[in-house]
């Protein structure tokens, strides 16, 4: 019996991108989440589900009753031609109803929708958007503080 060497190459993931705002959970004391719809062409549903985009400093604001991403950029490629107007547009999200009022009610409070994450591994590209109160300076020294106490810990913990 003569024995065949064989090699298992893994094969880059094809899988979803993960687009996060990095910067939110630090900038912002977050609350519950939603995950709501948004309105996209074709060309840039194909670039964000190459990853090709970016929500770092959007935000999103309710005019008429809808929700409307703002300062969020979807990059073209070589095959994806996007113009610059395109590229920063404003986007419609898609909510019910009874999650439109209650992020209203969150905005007369004083606090602002924050995108978190665009999910794109389904059948529609979706966007997960939280309402937060702005941190500040002091308070993001705090949690820089605390995260470096707990990180010590688990080293001293793991030794």
């Amino acid at each position: 019996m003569v024995g065949y060497n064989i090699i298992v190459m893994k094969m880059p993931s094809n899988g979803p991108k993960r687009i996060t705002n990095r910067r939110a959970k630090f900038d912002y004391e977050l609350g519950d989440s939603i995950v709501v719809g948004i309105e996209l062409t074709g060309a840039e549903t194909k670039a964000l589900r190459l990853g090709h985009g970016h929500i770092k400093g959007a935000y999103v604001t309710i005019k008429g009753n809808e929700l409307w991403l703002l300062n969020s950029t979807i990059h073209g490629t070589n095959a994806i031609k996007l113009s610059e107007q395109q590229q920063t547009r404003t986007r419609r999200l898609l909510a019910k109803r009874k999650e439109i009022n209650e992020l209203i009610t969150a905005k007369q409070q004083g606090k602002s929708i924050i995108p978190i994450e665009l999910l794109t591994a389904g059948r529609y590209i979706k966007l997960r958007i939280s309402t937060g109160r702005g941190r500040k300076r002091y308070d993001k020294r705090q949690v820089i503080k605390a995260r470096d106490e707990d990180r010590n810990t688990a080293r001293l913990l793991a030794k």
